[in-house]
């Protein structure tokens, strides 16, 4: 019986080579392994890092098999990190703003959005305030192109996380069931 979450890590692809077992968070785990290029999500939901300490790019796993990141994900890098996101029951709410320290237009959104332009007439988000529950921002309408995983607390400047020249135009509620 697996815990709440765990994921498997394994060096190389198809689920071969030495593998690291993980049920929380791991800011570096080339401690672990040298590369990771498949995992499975036994339960729960992660964040996994194609940097150590949670930076670069991330993408977001649920319960399933991947085989093949490089592939399946289109990452160019090995998995060097991993956060695991907490189950969350109650509302959502997130405020997003235009500009960088809570500046310009802003909105409190609740719900999933899946264009920020059609919806608000906003052009670009740099800065937000996670109230409640965990989101996934995406660099492009209808939750596509890059991800980046807020949790809750203010967010002051997108560019000083490393994530400059990129906007994000949608953004989803982390669910319970994780799907």
């Amino acid at each position: 019986m697996s815990g709440p979450h765990e994921i498997t890590f394994y060096e190389e692809k198809n689920f071969q080579g030495r593998s690291y077992e993980c049920m929380s968070d791991c800011s570096d785990m080339t401690s672990y392994l040298s590369r990771c290029q498949s995992c499975r999500v036994e339960s729960g939901c992660f964040m996994v890092y194609d940097r150590t300490n949670y930076m670069g790019n991330q993408y977001f796993m649920k319960r399933g098999e991947y085989s093949d990141f490089q592939n399946m994900l289109g990452m160019r890098d090995c998995i060097r990190s991993c956060r695991m996101i907490p189950m969350h029951r109650g509302q959502f709410r997130m405020k997003v703003y235009e500009r960088e320290n809570f500046g310009g237009q802003s909105h409190e959104l609740m719900e999933d959005c899946d264009n920020i332009m059609d919806r608000y007439r906003m052009n670009d988000v740099q800065s937000c305030n996670v109230m409640e529950g965990h989101w996934l921002m995406y660099e492009q309408p209808q939750y596509r192109g890059k991800q980046m995983y807020m949790r809750p607390g203010e967010y002051r400047s997108f560019r000083d996380m490393g994530m400059s020249g990129m906007r994000f135009m949608s953004m989803r509620r982390i669910m319970d069931s994780c799907n």
